[in-house]
């Protein structure tokens, strides 16, 4: 029996996503850093970012410095190390001395919609913003 050529890609993509078996079943955080979109999981002092927006991405090197940013936001420790490609980046994180470690303060950011990109919904209407550090 043969898989439709279609079901065969939708089963190949639907691991794009997927984590690692060290962070599966661990809550994910989505984190935006520069156009970047990231879902990021933590496990003790190590954590794993998954990029999963479409973008143009041809070295690791600034998707490297994105993805460690969003490493910090997301679980507020220090990432002394990462490694990876433009896909997948794992980091070891410096958490400091104490178990308690709090997320860091909600980051100010301004907002301006994009033009050419809503997309109108039943009762509501979808665009993409663009956004910077305040």
């Amino acid at each position: 029996m043969r898989l439709p050529v279609g079901l065969a890609c939708l089963l190949f993509l639907a691991g794009c996503n997927t984590p690692g078996p060290a962070y599966r079943g661990l809550a994910v955080q989505r984190v935006v850093v520069e156009g970047s979109v990231f879902d990021v999981r933590r496990r003790g002092l190590t954590a794993q970012a998954i990029r999963v927006n479409p973008q143009y991405a041809p070295r690791f090197g600034p998707i490297r410095d994105r993805a460690a940013r969003a490493m910090t936001l997301a679980s507020g420790c220090r990432v002394i190390s990462i490694t990876g490609d433009q896909a997948l980046a794992i980091g070891r994180l410096d958490c400091g001395k104490g178990p308690g470690i709090t997320a860091p303060a909600p980051l100010e950011v301004d907002c301006v919609p994009l033009r050419g990109t809503s997309i109108r919904e039943i009762g509501q209407v979808r665009l993409a913003l663009d956004c910077a550090p305040a």
